[in-house]
């Protein structure tokens, strides 16, 4: 019997335009009327329809007021003190300005409030200081973190971590920033901020989140960056006129967990005044004067659309305006990777697994060569942060892992005196528990699948093996051999009956095998040719990525590579941050949209990178 979808057709819908990812992706800058004192470093108060400037440098130290109706600026009553690079907060008739810079070396710890008409002195910080992060709070639950302590007679910077709190009378010191920094981004409220990057000596990209109470790590900005401004909250907020070190005019969007590029400024700038309103999100901001080789006096203002189509994978639709039809795929070339928390415990030689990049598990490696000294710390990754978990039974490294965060399956390695081992151990989400040893005692194989279904490829005795082995939740049994007899290979693949081996050996070919459950292939070479690589995904949608390149210094080249697998051929795609080799990855991630790297060699051996790659609107093209 025929279909009806194979008689009538089916329906494609009609857009006016292209489906995006979120409301803030649709959003984009337009200029606005300048303020009427070019200056930066300036606070701000307020959203984007109704703005409150002051300070700042001009750069003589300011004392002006501006206030925006969403259409002209208004000079108002002036700041009892001129300063810049203040904490500030709140809205557009009830404002703080806190701390600052007074001269140079000096700061101030002056803190003042506005009514809507007139500034008036209030009580001052507990600690002195400029350079504060901008943004977040409000006049009656204000934040001053972090800054600079330089004062005369102490000309050299002392980056504070220090936190206070402001309850519309007073400054209270609360639980201090991990580290000591100034010029940081932040927005959300004296309960729930999102705090990003700034210096301390150099540029960090570092995020943090407070709850009122504590610090927890979070996602990193995808570049270094200070005196930014931002709007919106913790968990929908806008980053924009980045220092990176250069002036920029980057525009991010934050949503909790990931950062997404959108359009950028026309004007790029740092140090501006932006909306500091809490209630505020990602789709609507205001950025208005800063510096670029001078002071400026533009504004510029963000608007997203008020609906829009999201995007989705594997849509088909006719974009009207365009007179085209178009598929939603994704977009490996624009894919990238960003840096991720540290590890806690700097090494090399563990292995990954994990089925998602945000829930991972890192395990075992060595933390030092001469000597060796293997471990075996047990590492949680929940896609902000990692945590220390139970340690496995046997400290080893050149390990073999399967599995996801909460079941997993770790397998052979090197264990002292040195010896390759057979050990196998199996992890429930809280401790591991030795069970049947594989057959072959080897280190530096490959291993991926399910923790009850693991599959077991190559190594060495020490010398190099074929050898391969399933696991059905109890013992190994040896099945057909490799093709090639190797050993430091990239692991690809999430199943027991389908798997790539990838490269390896020393010094390093291209080779690739494909396993089908019954015997392995020989198939498209990689590239690069490199050992010690790490990889993720299924056996026809891969990535690999990293590894070392014999010769080099030292004694072989780290490697910051990736390569994507379409199940026939191997493209080259945007490497690494940091060029590394002996890592671990979430290696059951099941496509190659998403991936995630961590520890590795190339000290100090700590590094995290989680690669993303976009979906995107294609125009289907008749051939």
């Amino acid at each position: 019997m025929a279909k009806y979808s194979d008689i009538k057709g089916f329906t494609v819908q009609t857009l006016s335009t292209d489906t995006i990812a979120s409301q803030a992706a649709g959003g984009s800058w337009a200029s606005g009327t300048s303020v009427n004192t070019a200056r930066s470093y300036l606070g701000s108060a307020g959203i984007k329809t109704a703005l409150l400037v002051f300070g700042g440098s001009e750069p003589s130290f300011s004392n002006k007021t501006e206030s925006w109706n969403g259409s002209s600026w208004t000079e108002l009553n002036e700041l009892n003190t001129a300063r810049s690079a203040m904490a500030s907060g709140g809205t557009y008739t009830a404002a703080f300005s806190a701390g600052g810079r007074i001269s140079t070396p000096d700061s101030t710890a002056v803190s003042e409030e506005w009514n809507g008409t007139s500034w008036a002195e209030g009580n001052d910080l507990n600690l002195e200081r400029y350079s504060l992060a901008l943004g977040a709070g409000s006049q009656t639950a204000g934040l001053a973190l972090g800054g600079n302590k330089r004062f005369s007679p102490s000309p050299s910077p002392s980056y504070t971590n220090d936190a206070e709190e402001y309850n519309g009378t007073s400054w209270t010191e609360v639980t201090n920033m991990p580290t000591g920094l100034e010029g940081q981004g932040a927005n959300g409220t004296q309960t729930a901020t999102a705090v990003f990057g700034g210096y301390n000596g150099s540029l960090v990209s570092t995020g943090i989140l407070y709850d009122g109470t504590n610090w927890t790590s979070t996602t990193s900005l995808p570049t270094a960056a200070s005196t930014f401004s931002s709007s919106g909250s913790q968990t929908e907020g806008l980053l924009f006129g980045l220092a990176t070190p250069s002036v920029a005019s980057n525009t991010l969007s934050f949503d909790g967990t990931a950062f997404t590029e959108l359009n950028d400024l026309s004007t790029a700038r740092t140090g501006g005044g932006g909306p500091t309103n809490a209630a505020g999100t990602d789709a609507s901001a205001i950025l208005a004067a800063g510096f670029t080789t001078t002071y400026v006096a533009v504004t510029e203002e963000w608007t997203a659309p008020a609906t829009f189509n999201q995007i989705q994978e594997g849509q088909l639709f006719f974009n009207s305006t365009a007179n085209a039809f178009k598929e939603t795929i994704t977009d490996l070339g624009a894919g990238s990777w960003a840096s991720g928390a540290n590890i806690n415990t700097a090494r090399e030689g563990g292995n990954g697994t994990g089925d998602s990049a945000e829930a991972a598990l890192l395990v075992g490696g060595y933390t030092t060569s001469s000597p060796t000294i293997r471990v075996a710390n047990t590492e949680s990754w929940n896609g902000s942060s990692w945590t220390e978990v139970n340690d496995l039974n046997s400290a080893r490294y050149l390990l073999a892992s399967s599995g996801t965060n909460t079941a997993s399956l770790a397998y052979g390695g090197n264990t002292p005196p040195p010896a390759v081992t057979a050990v196998t151990e199996s992890w429930n989400g809280s401790t591991w528990t030795e069970v049947n040893d594989l057959n072959t005692a080897r280190q530096s194989l490959g291993g991926i699948g399910p923790y009850t279904s693991a599959l077991a490829f190559g190594g060495t005795t020490p010398s190099k093996t074929a050898v391969t082995e399933t696991w059905d939740g109890s013992s190994w049994t040896e099945t057909s051999d490799l093709n090639t007899a190797r050993g430091l290979q990239a692991s690809v693949g999430v199943t027991q009956t389908a798997a790539l081996s990838v490269s390896g050996d020393f010094p390093q070919g291209n080779t690739v095998e494909q396993w089908d459950g019954s015997s392995w292939t020989e198939i498209a070479e990689v590239n690069t040719a490199r050992y010690n690589a790490s990889g993720s995904g299924s056996s026809t949608i891969g990535l690999i990525f990293g590894g070392r390149i014999y010769p080099g210094s030292p004694p072989a080249a780290y490697s910051a590579l990736t390569e994507s697998w379409n199940g026939t051929a191997w493209t080259e795609r945007a490497d690494l941050a940091t060029a590394r080799g002996d890592g671990g990855s979430a290696q059951n991630i099941s496509n190659n949209s998403k991936g995630l790297y961590f520890s590795g060699s190339n000290p100090p051996y700590v590094y995290t990178e989680e690669w993303t790659a976009p979906l995107a609107n294609k125009t289907i093209t008749a051939s």
